[in-house]
């Protein structure tokens, strides 16, 4: 098997709801919508997210988080909290050397930011 690409689908009740927060917040921008589907991509990533209308009556997904691994979390933390963006899950730090925190767009999707530290007495 040689995968060369990889998406996350979401389905979401406003397509453009969560489209804008991820433009906003997370520096993703569409490469194709039609108000019902948008393919989001950022240049220095290989896996885009898909936002997909979800049909009437389809239950939401439950216990969805898409984490993104970043170089300076306090710094897009505090960027973050300056824009007003939603943070459900403030700045920690993790006894397995992982710092984050989460952030919940308008359709609660959750997105983790995270970055990986020395261990305690590394």
């Amino acid at each position: 098997m040689n995968i060369i690409a990889s998406a996350v689908t979401l389905n979401v009740d406003d397509v453009a709801a969560s489209s804008a927060f991820f433009a906003t917040h997370l520096g993703f921008h569409e490469s194709v919508a039609n108000g019902a589907y948008a393919c989001l991509v950022r240049p220095d990533t290989t896996a885009d997210i898909v936002l997909q209308l979800r049909a009437a009556g389809e239950r939401p997904a439950t216990g969805v988080v898409v984490t993104f691994t970043v170089t300076d979390v306090t710094a897009e933390y505090d960027r973050l909290v300056r824009e007003g963006a939603a943070v459900s899950v403030p700045l920690r730090k993790e006894p397995w050397a992982e710092r984050l925190f989460e952030l919940t767009d308008p359709n609660g999707i959750v997105v983790r930011l995270v970055e990986w530290t020395a261990p305690a007495g590394a």
